[in-house]
């Protein structure tokens, strides 16, 4: 559908909010849910800010989010789905929002977990500022479902031009309190935050969350991934973090310089297994690509294989789906 990708880049927008274009969609959407306009606009820098505006408010009224987002929201949902069928929704989902939906509401998780971890100062905290977190639109990250009402009817079009145009917005009766968009977000090919220089996802007034392909990760600990050692990962004694420092690492790397012994070699290449204190072994196959580079070399590959893997031979037959004993390339390249 034309309206997925232009979507895609809302949800994936960074830099300062066009607050007058946003102020304006949240009007509309008050008056299309038969709502006065709010008097007040509460800025912040990042969702965590909103969040600590928010419970400094002294009257704001109560929360409208059913009013200007859920019902909006469920009445269009309805109206398409009488209109096209069970079937018809479904592909129409399956062509817009469903493209959009596993990284944004991904990404929005991360959000919330971020904001409580770094408002909790007491345990009784943790739940305060979860309540806080349910009045929230979610703005940009709204893009998956509003993706799949573009070009529907303009029933919705108070709650898009929010989106187009700013982050996260609490909706009062009297009081809106909006946040601005991430200064930086890096993610990977399939979507997920990723970083190993820094912030993944960053806000200017310094809410952040550090993320190496999707697996959350302290600060601190990518400060010292460019000063690895094999002593240093074997030290780790979180497993998942051993396993970021191994990918960043490098696996072929790793077992070089911690003097690896093979277990296992035959005509398609060489078993290599890493043993892990508290984790599954890493089990490599090193092979040789058969067809020469320009200079006439041979580049080494190195495959990542199930820690049980027994033979070499297994382990590359196992990346094709294959069985061991069934695995016999007539030419391999």
């Amino acid at each position: 559908m034309e309206y997925v990708d232009s979507w895609r880049a809302v949800a994936a927008a960074t830099g300062a909010a066009d607050r007058a274009a946003a102020e304006d969609g949240v009007r509309l959407a008050y008056r299309g849910a038969g709502l006065a306009e709010p008097v007040e606009f509460v800025w912040a820098d990042s969702p965590r800010a909103a969040v600590e505006a928010v419970e400094r408010l002294k009257d704001p009224g109560r929360s409208v989010r059913d009013d200007v987002r859920t019902r909006p929201w469920a009445d269009e949902r309805r109206l398409i789905y009488d209109e096209l069928g069970p079937a018809g929704w479904s592909a129409l989902w399956s062509a817009t929002g469903a493209q959009l939906w596993e990284t944004t509401s991904a990404l929005a998780d991360r959000i919330r977990a971020g904001v409580v971890a770094d408002l909790t100062v007491k345990p009784e905290d943790a739940s305060d500022v979860r309540l806080v977190l349910l009045d929230a639109v979610l703005g940009q990250h709204d893009a998956a479902w509003l993706a799949a009402f573009d070009g529907r009817g303009g029933r919705l079009d108070g709650l898009a031009a929010v989106a187009r145009n700013a982050g996260w917005w609490w909706p009062y009766e009297r009081t809106v309190v909006m946040s601005e968009r991430p200064e930086t977000l890096h993610r990977d090919e399939a979507g997920r935050l990723d970083s190993g220089a820094g912030p993944a996802l960053a806000y200017r007034d310094g809410f952040a969350l550090y993320a190496w392909r999707g697996m959350p990760v302290p600060a601190e600990f990518l400060a010292e991934l460019g000063a690895l050692t094999p002593e240093r990962i074997r030290a780790e004694e979180n497993a998942e973090l051993r396993r970021v420092m191994l990918e960043f690492y490098g696996y072929d790397r790793y077992l070089t310089e911690s003097g690896a012994e093979p277990v296992h070699r035959d005509e398609t290449g060489v078993l290599w297994r890493i043993p892990l204190d508290g984790d599954e072994d890493v089990a490599m196959v090193e092979v040789v690509n058969s067809t020469p580079e320009p200079d006439g070399s041979h580049r080494t590959y190195w495959l990542r294989v199930p820690p049980r893997t027994r033979t070499a031979k297994e382990g590359v037959a196992w990346t094709f789906g294959l069985q061991g004993d069934t695995y016999a390339p007539l030419r391999q390249t």
